[in-house]
């Protein structure tokens, strides 16, 4: 089944805790044509779950994502899943 190379997640409202779950759980759907996740979290209140991504998901603590960026703009991240 084809799934969009670009995954979008609006985590705004969410505590850290719920977004990084909700994270994690379409880091492990995500098949192999998915190269990216976009993840928007807001910008003010949003640093909190960004935050959260680095220390829970970064650092190669999840061995199907390469790295982490930021987005377009403040209020995303990015997570990178294999090189395009």
């Amino acid at each position: 089944m084809l799934q969009n190379p670009i995954i979008e997640i609006d985590v705004h409202g969410l505590t850290v805790q719920q977004a990084i779950a909700r994270i994690e759980d379409q880091i492990s759907r995500a098949n192999a044509s998915t190269y990216r996740i976009k993840v928007i979290h807001g910008f003010h209140r949003g640093n909190r779950i960004q935050q959260g991504i680095y220390q829970e998901i970064g650092d190669g603590r999840n061995p199907k994502v390469l790295r982490i960026v930021g987005g377009d703009n403040p209020g995303i991240t990015e997570l990178i899943l294999r090189e395009y």
